[in-house]
């Protein structure tokens, strides 16, 4: 039952349909048996759903509203604070399979790995030594864990990732050769973290690259050698974090946004798509273009 699972503030309409589909928003759609959401942005498309069980904002019906010009009597209202919120409680109760835990017989991990419980490892997984994977962690197919990476519980991670290798570190030596500088660090990784597919994030070269509580990574991102992202912090798609950067708490970097090395992000700052990011962004800022400019403080 959605209602025992997912808390509503107010429910308008009949509470005994059965919810067969969730489908996108659809003003056209003629069934009884789908739920849909309604963001505040579409509010305007709400009375013209003529059938279905809606999750919408408790502000978009009022008092003149419910007097019958939005309501009808062939849809359910499901009324809350955040509709996406609940709409992502709903998928992740009823819409979703539960991956049990394995291990596929083509991971190659090492025999001193520690392992907690109820881990899945996919095909082709590579996991080196000393390295350490905390309880109710995924790991999909064809993820390499380089030597040391640490895993703390509850973690995603995607696959074809390769987490914990050189960062690009060189120096030139005395014939003025380039030549890379060992890398004696780790990557850390905090509980909750998620990581999408087709990432790369880099060990440091003395001190340890470290993903904070909650952060979430998205598909082709790249973190170098020695970063520090925040608990809570998105980094989007495209997103290229140079060495011993900071990235705060709650911050937002956007698709594409390329940040140069050991610059800040403070907590709640939001860097913008494609934005290149030269010297610190401040608490609360939003910067865009390039090179980087503020357009908003909180």
């Amino acid at each position: 039952n959605i209602l025992e699972k997912v808390n509503f503030s107010k429910v308008i309409g009949d509470t005994s349909v059965v919810i067969k589909d969730i489908i996108p928003l659809d003003t056209e759609n003629q069934r009884s048996d789908v739920l849909m959401w309604v963001s505040p942005k579409n509010n305007n498309k709400l009375p013209l759903i003529q059938f279905g069980v809606i999750i919408c904002q408790n502000t978009c019906l009022t008092d003149r509203q419910t007097e019958g010009v939005v309501l009808k009597s062939t849809c359910t209202y499901l009324q809350t604070d955040n509709p996406r919120a609940a709409l992502s409680s709903v998928i992740k109760h009823f819409f979703t399979t539960t991956l049990l835990p394995s291990i596929a017989e083509s991971a190659k991990i090492a025999s001193d790995v520690v392992l907690g419980q109820d881990i899945s490892i996919g095909e082709n997984v590579v996991i080196e030594a000393k390295c350490s994977i905390g309880d109710n962690t995924v790991i999909g197919h064809n993820t390499v864990l380089k030597s040391g990476t640490w895993v703390g519980q509850n973690v995603q991670i995607g696959s074809n990732n390769v987490i914990g290798g050189v960062g690009f570190g060189y120096e030139k030596d005395e014939n003025g050769q380039w030549t890379l500088i060992p890398h004696i660090g780790k990557v850390m990784i905090e509980e909750g973290v998620e990581i999408g597919n087709c990432t790369c994030i880099d060990k440091g070269v003395l001190s340890n690259t470290i993903l904070r509580k909650n952060c979430k990574i998205d598909n082709l991102v790249h973190i170098a050698h020695g970063a520090d992202i925040g608990e809570n912090a998105l980094i989007i798609a495209h997103a290229m974090v140079a060495g011993s950067v900071q990235i705060g708490k709650n911050s937002w970097i956007a698709p594409g946004a390329l940040i140069i090395n050991q610059v800040s992000v403070g907590n709640d700052a939001t860097v913008g798509l494609g934005a290149v990011v030269i010297k610190n962004v401040e608490e609360g800022q939003t910067v865009v273009g390039n090179p980087a400019r503020s357009i908003k403080s909180s």
